[in-house]
């Protein structure tokens, strides 16, 4: 039977499954509701998916998953998943009993990147740092198409870093739900740029919202903007000054802001400590399937 990669999104509201051939192409695109709460229904609903998928192929294949969380590396259960049954659970070791196979597992950020730095947006770079910007602000690392997940796991959380280069235009520091202040999270989320637009005189809008009245001339929409710009700036030079990647690549839902790709190179140079920056930041190829994807591409050795 011909190998087939299957890439599965573990979300807190869906799974979804993957199926691509030795090229790369995709064959079986599906998904279901992730079950709620309920740690050994997650398990099962996972492995049914992969069985089903290898039922309608005719073939069998590698298993990659992608999820919020990780695996602790003392452990080795899963931590810091949002769906939160299966935090402290050996995930990883369960399915792979349940599949009869060796199971892979990353980061969702980590799957991301792996999918652009394979076949998407920054495809053949050397080194590729992905940036999700959504309702948080996640990042991971791929290195000549692996991803770099870390002594701890932790590899590309730049979100729970402190904003840097900080201004009097950035206090007071905002609070963050790791219990520290000033993280790039709370600046450079969704609703991080929409609190800042409400702080500084502005309406209840969203981040995209936001763009869209700065693109129509709205003063205060335009001067959120270009502090997001700067704050945005400043953050991924603090990246580059330690990683120095070829490719920067967005996603998340605020990744759509067009502005960001004509200003921010434009002005990262400032923070940068070099001469010349070669560094260029792209915006995904993939889009919401970026993290499937990557899942199936963990197993491109």
């Amino acid at each position: 039977m011909t190998q087939l990669r299957f890439g599965i999104d573990l979300g807190g509201t869906k799974v979804e499954l993957i199926a691509l051939d030795g090229s790369g192409e995709e064959v079986l695109r599906t998904r279901v509701a992730t079950p709620q709460g309920d740690y050994v229904a997650t398990v099962k609903t996972v492995a049914q998916l992969v069985q089903q998928a290898e039922q309608q192929l005719g073939a069998q294949g590698s298993v990659g998953v992608g999820m919020p969380g990780a695996v602790s590396a003392v452990h080795g259960v899963i931590k810091n998943a949002n769906s939160t049954c299966l935090n402290g659970q050996p995930f990883q070791q369960d399915l792979a009993y349940a599949l009869k196979r060796e199971v892979r597992l990353a980061n969702d950020a980590n799957c991301f990147a792996l999918s652009e730095a394979t076949d998407g947006a920054a495809a053949g770079a050397g080194v590729v740092f992905g940036v999700i910007i959504g309702t948080g602000v996640g990042g991971g690392i791929v290195v000549n198409g692996h991803v770099l997940g870390g002594a701890n796991s932790i590899a590309g959380e730049w979100g729970h870093n402190p904003l840097p280069f900080l201004r009097e235009a950035d206090r007071p520091e905002p609070a963050c739900y790791c219990g520290r202040h000033a993280c790039i999270e709370t600046y450079l989320s969704g609703p991080g740029m929409a609190q800042d637009h409400l702080a500084h005189g502005g309406e209840v809008l969203s981040a995209e919202a936001i763009a869209l009245a700065a693109s129509n001339g709205n003063a205060a929409a335009q001067a959120t903007l270009e502090r997001y710009i700067d704050r945005l700036a400043r953050s991924l030079a603090h990246v580059m000054n330690i990683l120095d990647p070829d490719v920067v690549v967005l996603g998340g839902g605020v990744s759509n802001i067009d502005a960001l790709y004509r200003e921010v190179p434009k002005i990262w140079s400032r923070y940068v400590f070099s001469d010349h920056v070669a560094t260029r930041m792209v915006r995904n190829a993939h889009g919401d399937s970026s993290g499937v994807r990557g899942a199936a591409w963990l197993w491109n050795d």
